[in-house]
């Protein structure tokens, strides 16, 4: 995939909805996960999951969701939790085809969010 963005390298707006789409099957049929999302809008939630996937991909438009920490705060998420969501964006990732080198750098870019989504 060409381009010089990494929004860019994984194909765009269009790769970005089947990402989280695909991402969202497996987080919520994730017994140790779905049970973070009860009561969640999840139409809501996937559309603010691809705004910011797109902002820190350097996609196009200004991701206005909560930060990270305060969006997390309460809901106690365990550093194994942390690494089942990531084993799930990989696995998506993987799925739609998308090369190692940019799931690297997607990876990176979401790494130092730990510190601020585990609470537990």
């Amino acid at each position: 995939m060409s381009g010089s963005t990494l929004f860019e390298r994984i194909g765009g707006e269009e790769a970005i909805e089947a990402a989280v789409d695909i991402f969202y099957l497996k987080v919520l049929g994730d017994p140790e996960l779905k049970l973070y999302f009860d009561g969640v809008d999840i139409p809501k939630l996937k559309a603010h999951q691809r705004s910011f996937l797109t902002s820190v991909m350097s996609g196009p438009g200004t991701y206005s969701g909560m930060d990270m920490g305060p969006a997390h705060a309460q809901l106690k998420i365990t550093n194994e939790h942390f690494d089942l969501v990531v084993g799930h964006l990989v696995d998506t990732l993987i799925e739609l085809n998308v090369v190692a080198d940019v799931i690297e750098e997607i990876g990176s870019a979401i790494a130092p969010l730990r510190e601020q989504i585990v609470t537990a």
